[in-house]
This record gives structure tokens, C-alpha cells and sequence, in this order.
């Protein structure tokens, strides 16, 4: 089986041809200004692949609240042109092969269901730390969406009754706040907060304990509330060696101090990182699309 993947961000679109259980070509374009361009980007991407391989079918990962059955994309994203149109239908007549399609975050989720970190694991959490915060909740291996598919969408926790998760938790927002109280005239990127966290810098410092701070809480506010296997990590920020017990001690923190040390907390860092949401995106394929009866 050959699927092209396409994995779409607010900066780039990344993609890859999947073949014998390997993900192989990958590369990216940058995320086009309309809808229109988007298709004829993907779809010279496509042709690129289809004179040398018989493809099957086209796994896609997307922003905003994806509804796989019905084929549309609702809420909002840094993508806004994919909205509230009948987007499946749309690409199904582009490529002429099956498609499916589901939101970035649950993906990544899959990806580590499948082949990655919770391979063996019945119940699980997944945080995906970007620009905002997103996540997933598996539940006896399963995608729960809810029903206004709300269901993983963690950054929009409140963790002050005035801040949410994504404001608190994500590396952008926070190197924003940094990058004010500075006064500097250029807003500097996460990983020079970290950079400079890491050479000791004070203020950069108080800024990444917040940010380390504000995950453990919410990390902790869900486990309370699902008490899963395992929370995985995954984003850019999971590659961090020190992440996962900085996060453990300050959950465990929290946890001792509300009187809930019976619950053992497990956190591990994704598999696949950069590669989940391309692969996630084939698992959902597999799932969903019977491709040999439609083709």
C-alpha cells in the first residue's frame, strides 16, 4: 500500500509517501497564502509521487476541530482557509483516490498508539507543546473526540481563572512575555529562552520554571480527572533532555500537596516527534478507509 501524507501546519506543510510500512521522501512546502494554492501545492506533490508509485490513497493531518465524518474542519487555526467548507469531498475530487483526514494533535496521538511510546497502553493522555497546547484522550485505544470534539483540547484550560494552558505552557507565549519585560525590540523564540535559562540568565530562568510550573499543573489536573497509563509529551519542546523529570518533580509536587500521591503518575517523551503527525495520519487511514473496496 501507498499513501501520500500530508501533515499541515501554519508555517509549512510537511509530507512523505508511505510504502511498506516506511515513511520515505519526506519534505515540506511553506503553508500557501489560499485555499487554492494549498491544492495545486498538494497536488503537484501528489503527481510527484504517482509517476513512480501506485497510490492508494491520501492520509492528511490538519489544524482546528476536525470532523472525519462528516469532512469538514471547524473551530479555529493559523490556517483559516480550511474551514467550515466540505474540505474531504473537495480533496477526494483534487487527488481521485481516498482520503482521510484528522485534526494534528490526535495524530500525533495515534502515531504513538500504533507503533510508538503507548504501543501497549490502554488509556492515555497525549500534550503536544507548540505555539499553543494541544492534546488528545485515548480511552481503551480509542480517539475520545466528544461531541463537539472539544475532547483533548488541554491548552484551553484555565489554570488562574484568567490564563489558559496555552498562554502559560507554550514556549512562544512565553518567550513573548520574556522578550516584554526586557524591553526588547525583537520578540525572541523559545529556544533562545531556553538558551539562555540554561546559561543562567535570571530572568529567562523564572520564565522557564513558570512554563514548567503551568505544565505540571496541568498535567496534573488531568491525571486527577482520568487518571490514565501514561501523559505523553510530544512537540518541539519533548526533545529536551531534562523536560520529563522536571515535569515529574513538579506534578509530584502538586500531587503530594493535595493529598493524591496514590496516583502514579507515568510521563514519557513521544517516539516519533517531528514524524508523529505523518504517521498518525496513516494509522487513521488504516482505520477508517477501506481503500481497496473504494479503489
Amino acid at each position: 500500500m501507498s499513501i501520500v501524507v500530508f501533515d499541515i501546519g501554519g508555517s509549512a506543510v510537511k509530507y512523505g509517501l508511505w510504502e511498506n510500512e516506511n515513511l520515505s521522501n519526506k519534505a515540506s512546502f511553506t503553508t500557501p497564502k489560499s485555499w487554492n494554492d494549498m491544492k495545486e501545492e498538494m497536488l503537484g506533490v501528489y503527481h510527484s509521487f504517482s509517476e513512480n508509485y501506485s497510490i492508494d490513497g491520501v492520509a492528511i493531518s490538519a489544524p482546528g476541530a476536525v470532523d472525519a465524518i462528516e469532512g469538514t474542519i471547524s473551530g479555529i487555526s493559523a490556517v483559516p482557509y480550511l474551514h467550515y467548507f466540505p474540505i474531504k469531498k473537495e480533496w477526494e475530487d483534487l487527488f481521485g483516490v481516498p482520503v482521510s483526514m484528522e485534526n494534528d494533535a490526535n495524530c500525533a496521538a495515534l502515531a504513538e498508539l500504533w507503533l510508538g511510546a503507548a504501543k501497549d497502553i490502554q488509556h492515555a493522555l497525549f500534550i503536544v507543546i507548540g505555539s499553543g497546547i494541544g492534546g488528545s484522550v485515548i480511552i481503551d485505544r480509542k480517539l475520545f473526540k466528544g461531541k463537539d470534539l472539544f475532547g483533548g483540547e488541554f491548552g484551553y484550560m484555565l489554570l488562574d481563572g484568567k490564563h489558559t494552558l496555552s498562554e502559560m505552557g507554550s514556549p512562544v507565549h512565553t518567550a513573548e512575555r520574556y522578550s516584554k519585560e526586557l524591553g526588547l525590540d525583537v520578540v525572541v523564540d523559545g529556544k533562545f529562552l531556553f538558551q539562555e535559562a540554561d546559561r543562567g540568565e535570571p530572568i529567562a530562568m523564572k520564565y522557564v520554571d513558570g512554563l514548567i510550573d503551568a505544565l505540571a499543573l496541568g498535567i496534573y489536573n488531568l491525571s486527577v480527572s482520568f487518571n490514565p497509563d501514561m501523559v505523553v509529551i510530544g512537540g518541539g519542546l519533548s526533545t529536551r533532555k531534562d523536560l520529563i523529570q522536571r515535569l515529574n518533580e513538579r506534578a509530584a509536587f502538586y500531587l503530594e500537596r493535595q493529598k493524591a500521591e496514590d496516583l502514579k503518575l507515568v510521563i514519557e517523551v513521544c517516539k516519533f516527534n517531528n514524524d508523529a503527525n505523518l504517521i498518525g495520519a496513516v494509522a487513521h487511514f488504516e482505520q477508517t478507509v477501506d481503500y481497496k473496496k473504494i479503489g
